[in-house]
């Protein structure tokens, strides 16, 4: 199986790891830079989210294990990530660069998963992930 994942280059205090496209957007919306409309949009744009993936339990307890979620690369990933067009959007209007990291296997040991992701510990240093700018 392969996975993908969609970040910015900020670093997340917690992880470690660069922030996920969800999280990124959010940080959009907490510092205050969105238009009213925009803000709306996020919360209608995450409330489908939350009900359409499956959010992994270990968020609900501040994420102890500092996991990190990849998408998997079939039908289930790929769908969710065609639907993130509002993140995808904000991205591009406020200037958050956006990466895809891709990888044949697992990038560390698995924590959780579901049909459309895989959340991940312990990423080892020689872990064979590419990297790649996204043209928004």
């Amino acid at each position: 199986m392969k996975y993908f994942r969609i970040h910015s280059a900020d670093i997340a205090y917690t992880t470690k790891q660069p922030r996920g496209l969800f999280v990124a957007v959010w940080k959009l919306v907490e510092a205050g830079v969105m238009t009213e409309a925009e803000e709306k949009e996020y919360w209608k744009n995450r409330e489908y989210f939350e009900k359409e993936l499956p959010v992994p339990p270990f968020y609900a307890d501040g994420n102890p294990d500092n996991a990190v979620t990849w998408f998997k690369d079939n039908e289930f990933g790929k769908r969710i990530y065609d639907q993130m067009t509002f993140y995808r959007d904000m991205a591009k209007k406020y200037g958050v660069t956006l990466y895809i990291s891709e990888c044949d296997s697992a990038p560390g040991e698995v924590v959780y998963e579901d049909d459309y992701q895989i959340a991940v510990k312990n990423t080892p240093d020689n872990a064979e992930i590419k990297t790649s700018e996204i043209s928004l």
